[in-house]
């Protein structure tokens, strides 16, 4: 029987992805000046991590009254970031479908490329039975089910033919700034963005690593494809418990009925 979204989304070694998934996020202006509007990496840096993460934890492993909680957060968080379009904005707004498309599809290509990178090629069922369930992520709050790509190979056109017109603007430097060199925030935060660095710059396609102006040398390429076999080696040994540790954390945190 094929596994699904359940069987892998707890792996925390997902999260070595997040700062992919934030960066191609925010090089889409819809979703990008939003965020810089509206959000502040620079005081806050793990906010939107830690928001982000519950929210999928809750949709894939959590109760009805967890995922109750979380929506409603969301939503609330979703609320004020919209601007009308301006000659200063094309505007955006975090409840439309097509943004919360894109967010979704980071999330899920980001997921999928970190763990084949670890764990090795998925199987095509269960590829299938991930892609058609990762849905859920936006369904569950604006995204109409009839959005999500019908299948895997129309997900690939449609990512394909976004990648062509993403090129990060100021907005999303200034964003990508913020997050990949904090000046505030935990001491031991700012200890791991070296590595942290390196692993966005080398799962982030190749356009937009030049894009935001990430150091990309082959002294790095070395680096980040030894941590990959590092991680490739030593991650899948680890326990259940030590690698299902953030999904079990932020569960807690909503409690147990929301």
């Amino acid at each position: 029987m094929a596994r699904g979204l359940a069987d892998i989304g707890a792996e925390g070694v997902l999260l070595a992805g997040a700062g992919r998934a934030i960066l191609m996020q925010i090089a889409n202006p819809a979703v990008g000046h939003g965020v810089a509007e509206h959000s502040n990496f620079a005081e806050r840096p793990l906010d939107r991590l830690r928001a982000t993460m519950t929210y999928v934890y809750a949709v894939v492993y959590g109760s009805e009254g967890q995922l109750a909680q979380v929506r409603r957060a969301v939503n609330r968080a979703h609320a004020p970031v919209r601007r009308t379009a301006d000659e200063k904005s094309k505007g955006y707004n975090a409840f439309d479908a097509q943004s919360q498309l894109w967010v979704v599809a980071t999330l899920y290509d980001t997921a999928v490329t970190v763990y084949e990178k670890v764990h090795g090629a998925l199987d095509d069922d269960t590829a299938d039975r991930i892609y058609l369930e990762y849905a859920r992520i936006g369904t569950a709050l604006q995204l109409p089910a009839e959005l999500w790509p019908a299948d895997r190979s129309a997900f690939a056109r449609y990512w394909d033919e976004c990648l062509l017109n993403l090129e990060p603007d100021a907005a999303a430097l200034r964003v990508a700034r913020e997050l990949l060199y904090p000046t505030g925030g935990p001491f031991l935060l700012r200890l791991t963005m070296p590595l942290a660095r390196l692993l966005t710059a080398g799962l982030l396609p190749p356009q937009l690593r030049e894009g935001f102006g990430l150091p990309w040398s082959s002294r790095q390429r070395r680096g980040f494809d030894g941590t990959m076999r590092l991680l490739a080696a030593a991650y899948p040994r680890l326990p259940q418990g030590v690698r299902h540790w953030p999904k079990n954390y932020y569960l807690r945190q909503l409690g147990s009925d929301g």
